[in-house]
């Protein structure tokens, strides 16, 4: 009796085996080579509302991925651009960010020593469907830490009616591009007085931020204030050109006389009015924004004129020749570790997971934002879909071959610091006082020379 037992329990433990084993066999291999196993490994997303349908688009681009790839758990938070950074920078600091961050990329993440780079995930295949320069905008010294969801471009926009009634050739200079002649001449149409007793400008913008004298000066054939290789070039005549197109913008009357003043809302309102013509830092994603505005008049929910939106190029020196010069970055995830051992197969997972949220349906980020899109797949996937009317993307098209270099991801981190330290330090000061009047284009020029080979040499 106790033989047959020990007998029956023998073969009751070999046949689990013998079943265990082979359920073990038979497992699908995941698209990382791997096997699912008990305790998926969990990649964490911090990400933001890319745009107002973005957590849409999360959400499915993680559903299929878990679809392929059941051993690997992905955890997202949409955090609020309000203080999402805060929040990040916290971690970063603590040594614990998530595996993947939405952001432009940041030498000062290198810095910390807990960027993954992703050179040896990254395929021919997948580099070869990136469209040309389009994955520079996310390397930093040469390595590759991120890819970008799209571009982001800063231009110019119009009101349509505006610049008809002025008989300003809007199309030929989406075609051609403009010089900063050839926008003064025009501006000498678009300035003049409205019925109602306010003035109708050629152009607004804020006073806020420095954003406009680096459009203005990447336009004069500046890269930034420093080159590529982190030497201070605003020490020439480029510089003086810039500042004194500035200065005339103000003296002529072309800004309002309270730039100085004006924050990005109060900006956008007097666009919405029919008080400027022209909008500077008009990103193409205006054309989503206006229409939903002129939804909203039809509607009733809005008081105001409906506008038919123009991108334009931002003007440029008669010394840069061509279309000109566009300001932008690129966006996307961004790869980290944290302090500690983290497994070979842990980075990996957290690449494929960046491959997921970039790949050709994560084209709708581009999509919804009407900006060019990055990679083939997505061109194609969306192809027919667009939601940029074609006019101004094609202008969009235009902007993006012409994206001046991202000099901050090309030269050392202490150098990147400085820089920054010089454009809050010396050029908002200095571009303020220029506003208002308080300094002289030549002494805003000389101190922007001096200060800079102080603190950039």
């Amino acid at each position: 009796m106790k033989l047959n037992k020990w007998l029956s329990i023998a073969m009751v433990v070999v046949f689990a085996t013998v079943t265990a084993a082979c359920g073990k066999t038979a497992e699908t291999p995941q698209a990382d080579g791997s096997t699912p196993s008990a305790a998926p490994d969990t990649v964490k997303v911090w990400t933001y509302p890319v745009h107002a349908k973005y957590e849409d688009d999360i959400k499915q681009l993680v559903a299929d991925f878990n679809k392929t790839n059941p051993n690997i758990k992905v955890e997202y938070e949409v955090l609020s651009w309000a203080e999402g950074p805060k929040k990040f920078d916290v971690a970063l600091n603590a040594g614990n960010p998530p595996d993947l961050y939405f952001s432009g990329m940041n030498g000062q993440y290198v810095n910390t020593g807990l960027a993954l780079p992703i050179d040896s995930y990254m395929t021919d295949e997948i580099k070869n469907d990136y469209l040309p320069g389009t994955l520079d905008t996310m390397k930093f010294g040469g390595k590759q830490y991120g890819m970008p969801l799209y571009q982001s471009l800063w231009g110019w926009g119009a009101n349509k009616r505006i610049l008809e009634e002025a008989g300003v050739d809007y199309k030929k200079i989406q075609e051609n591009g403009w010089t900063w002649d050839e926008f003064l001449e025009a501006a000498k149409k678009l300035n003049k007085k409205l019925p109602d007793g306010n003035t109708q400008y050629a152009l607004v913008t804020d006073g806020s931020s420095i954003d406009f004298l680096d459009m203005i000066s990447r336009s004069a054939g500046l890269v930034d204030a420093v080159d590529e290789k982190g030497n201070f070039i605003w020490n020439d005549s480029k510089i003086a050109d810039a500042i004194g197109f500035i200065s005339k913008l103000v003296k002529d009357g072309v800004l309002p006389k309270e730039t100085v003043a004006l924050q990005p809302a109060k900006r956008s309102e007097m666009f919405y009015a029919g008080q400027a013509a022209i909008i500077s830092k008009a990103i193409p994603y205006y054309d989503v924004m206006i229409d939903n505005r002129n939804k909203d008049i039809d509607s009733g929910k809005v008081q105001g004129e409906k506008i038919e939106y123009i991108q334009l190029p931002v003007p440029h020196s008669s010394s840069v020749k061509g279309y000109g010069v566009t300001a932008g970055a690129g966006e996307g995830y961004v790869a980290f570790t944290q302090k500690g051992a983290t497994s070979d197969q842990h980075k990996k997972n957290t690449f494929l997971v960046m491959e997921a949220l970039s790949g050709a349906k994560a084209g709708n980020s581009a999509n919804e934002l009407c900006l060019p899109f990055v990679r083939k797949s997505q061109a194609k996937e969306f192809e027919g879909k667009g939601l940029a009317k074609p006019i101004n993307f094609t202008v969009s098209q235009k902007m993006r071959e012409t994206l001046a270099p991202q000099v901050s991801l090309t030269i050392d981190v202490d150098k990147a610091a400085k820089l920054k330290q010089y454009r809050e330090q010396v050029e908002r000061p200095i571009f303020q006082a220029l506003l208002t009047g308080e300094k002289t284009p030549e002494a805003a020029v000389e101190e922007l020379k001096s200060k800079g080979q102080q603190m950039l040499r």
